[in-house]
């Protein structure tokens, strides 16, 4: 079959090399159907011809009734007038009755159902449980040397996405307080484990951040002893070509971790503060050194020249450049919002549906707040290089 495949041009000869090596045959066999998706609209076809030449018609048969079965007629929705309280005042998130609520969350399962079994192409399969790894890196307490200040509130983000993240299914593994070369031995021990069996991978790191040199992603994250890690090398790790067990699969970066010390200024409202605490006092940036810096030792940022990787998305806490704020009682604003709409949201949308509601959070007025005689608020940013809707297993 291999000799074939190259032959009719679905595959290169390293390509079929890279997919011998994934492992057993019924490996070799899944990898194969799922880098078939990616090779263009009539790769399918012609690869259905080569079963039949080589004498595997009843193979071909089967997965045409397959792919014939998984498609099912749409089903009409019972739309009814439905009667809306008013929105919470100062929240991103609508606050909806518990009829209503529910009567939305069940509209929305329904038609994610009829996406994925009529589009089986449009959306990532999660199927297995536990569905894959979540790797927390959590960098707290940084080296005085550094003039990185300790990163307080930073525990409540590592609890709260603990908890989220394993009752979506993942096996969430957490390290505290990481060197530099500690979190790429972490990185590249998570990108090394066979992700065979599994369906998706995450990588959250909570730590002080900066910009850096980079081709397609830009910024990059501090180990405790103040050495910068770009997010471009952590997110290469888990690429086709490092890590083939997750090769079709869905690799999820989140970044929470400052882009620099530019703040963005927002609108004038009126922030409410607890009486004894001035408006912004607990509220700090994970840009904010001990003392000031002296000189400004980032690299020019490079032009992206480099071919779109697949089957990633990073979602960072801020622009590039941009401050990133972070509240030590409840944690930082991206995480808190970021956790919520999760909460509320994850069993019946997508990914970047659910990335936009917090998008639409951050430019509520209540994430507004004064910090030092300025009107200031976070900018989040993604880069998303997803070819399907990624929906969590709920």
């Amino acid at each position: 079959l291999w000799e074939p495949l190259e032959q009719r041009g679905l595959f290169t000869r390293t390509m079929l090399e890279e997919l011998q090596s994934t492992g057993s045959r019924g490996e070799q066999a899944r990898q194969l159907v799922i880098d078939l998706e990616t090779r263009g609209k009539q790769a399918f076809p012609v690869f259905l011809s080569i079963l039949r030449d080589t004498g595997q018609g009843d193979l071909a048969d089967m997965l045409i009734g397959e792919c014939q079965s998984a498609v099912v007629p749409p089903q009409l929705l019972d739309l009814k007038p439905v009667s809306l309280k008013p929105q919470r005042e100062n929240s991103g998130l609508p606050f909806l009755s518990g009829v209503a609520s529910h009567w939305i969350s069940q509209q929305a399962l329904q038609i994610r159902g009829c996406l994925i079994a009529m589009c089986p192409c449009q959306a990532y399969h999660l199927k297995r449980d536990p569905c894959g790894y979540c790797l927390i890196l959590n960098n707290i307490n940084f080296s005085r040397d550094t003039d990185l200040s300790t990163r307080d509130g930073s525990n409540i983000d590592c609890e709260k996405l603990e908890r989220r993240f394993k009752a979506l299914h993942f096996t969430v593994l957490t390290r505290w307080d990481l060197k530099a070369q500690e979190m790429v031995l972490e990185l590249q021990k998570l990108a090394q484990r066979d992700h065979s069996t599994l369906d998706c991978c995450i990588v959250v790191i909570l730590s002080h951040g900066c910009q850096t040199s980079h081709i397609q992603f830009p910024g990059g994250v501090y180990g405790t002893d103040g050495k910068p890690i770009p997010i471009e090398k952590i997110v290469n790790y888990f690429n086709g070509s490092n890590c083939p067990s997750l090769r079709g699969k869905p690799k999820l970066f989140f970044i929470q971790a400052c882009g620099g010390e530019q703040r963005d200024r927002g609108f004038t409202v009126e922030c409410d503060s607890p009486e004894d605490e001035a408006p912004g006092e607990s509220l700090k940036s994970d840009a904010t050194p001990f003392r000031a810096p002296s000189g400004n030792t980032d690299e020019p940022d490079a032009i992206a020249s480099l071919p779109t990787p697949s089957d990633i998305l990073v979602s960072y806490s801020t622009f590039p450049g941009f401050v990133s704020w972070r509240e030590a009682r409840t944690g930082s604003w991206y995480v808190e919002t970021l956790d919520s709409v999760l909460e509320q949201y994850a069993h019946s949308e997508d990914l970047l549906t659910m990335l936009v509601r917090v998008n639409i959070s951050f430019f509520s007025p209540g994430f507004f707040v004064v910090v030092m005689q300025e009107i200031v608020k976070d900018v989040i940013r993604c880069f998303n290089f997803l070819r399907k809707k990624f929906f969590f297993m709920c």
